[in-house]
């Protein structure tokens, strides 16, 4: 048999046109397969952000963890941030079959290069936000997430699955936590919407910009990397929470809001995408600070990382000297 010509030169346009034909076909795509260059750039664009934000996400929830309500609430926090922990060593793991290690995607993230998601920008001044995050955030983040379990990269979509599972009881939590409040006393209730006014439109944002002004959408979408539009997921958020709003006896923040018979959808504002352009582009309440503390947790647990990898090669080191 003739060898393989490695240095031929290759038809790239029938190996992408192979490439989305499996795609459409709705065959997995797994780390060896080929792919397109820029397929895989915009995945660890997508996955590596998404970790940043699972991680970055523990910190608003941490500033509550020594001030919750009673020991039961404590727990449950500090069980959902080491969730948020693990959700986001999945995406690393997941993020490195595409050829980037963890440490480059660390330092694009302390870097400011890469991005992570812009409602952890916001502070939690308030027990109540603890439950405006779960309801809010994480269900914003469960609209989206769902359909990436479809997505087109295996290890992406493999890693999605599970977390789904562990985001609804988050946002379970989140959501018995403004329903204990809606029904306390006045100051409580009054707190509660207080939340709800403070995290109504970032929850919005997350979904990222309009259609119109958001050009890698329709590639990815092309790609199966996204299953449904920015708009469309947003949509859906609105339709599926002003309805839990109303049961909890809460005002959505939106004069514009109502029920369109005809398109049998809510019609909402418009968001404030002067603010979420400065948000992204790090001038948000607490950018600064989330960076900052990102930063001084990597280096701070700097000798642990250098004492497990001494352990790893002495360990090493014993097991070849027993086999010699």
């Amino acid at each position: 048999m003739d060898a393989i010509n490695t240095d031929a030169p290759r038809d790239d346009d029938a190996l992408e046109k192979a490439f989305q034909t499996k795609v459409d076909a709705e065959t997995r795509i797994e780390p060896k397969d080929w792919m397109p260059e820029k397929y895989r750039h915009t995945l660890i664009r997508q996955m590596s952000q998404h970790a940043h934000s699972e991680v970055v996400g523990m910190l608003p929830e941490g500033n509550w963890l020594t001030r919750a309500p009673s020991l039961k609430r404590k727990a449950v926090l500090m069980a959902k941030i080491q969730d948020e922990g693990g959700h986001g060593l999945y995406l690393y793991s997941a993020t490195e079959t595409l050829g980037i290690s963890r440490d480059e995607m660390f330092d694009q993230l302390h870097t400011g290069k890469a991005k992570y998601s812009s409602i952890f920008n916001y502070p939690t001044l308030s027990w109540a936000d603890i439950g405006a995050i779960g309801w809010l955030v994480d269900g914003a983040a469960i609209t989206n997430q769902i359909a990436l379990c479809r997505c087109s990269y295996g290890p992406y979509a493999r890693a999605m699955i599970k977390i789904c599972k562990e985001e609804s009881f988050h946002q379970r939590q989140g959501y018995e936590i403004m329903l204990t409040m809606a029904q306390g006393t006045p100051e409580q209730k009054a707190m509660a919407q207080d939340a709800l006014d403070r995290w109504w439109w970032p929850s919005l944002m997350m979904f990222g910009p309009n259609d119109s002004n958001s050009p890698q959408s329709a590639q990815s979408m092309k790609w199966k990397i996204k299953r449904q539009s920015n708009d469309e997921l947003r949509q859906k958020f609105v339709d599926a929470t002003v309805p839990q709003a109303e049961y909890l006896g809460l005002r959505i923040p939106d004069d514009n809001l109502k029920w369109n018979e005809e398109r049998g959808h809510y019609d909402f504002g418009e968001i404030d995408w002067v603010e979420f352009k400065n948000v992204v582009s790090g001038n948000g309440l607490c950018n600064r600070e989330r960076l900052k503390d990102r930063v001084d947790a990597h280096e701070g647990g700097k000798w642990v990382r250098d004492a497990a990898l001494a352990y790893a090669e002495k360990q090493k080191q014993r097991s070849a000297a027993a086999a010699a």
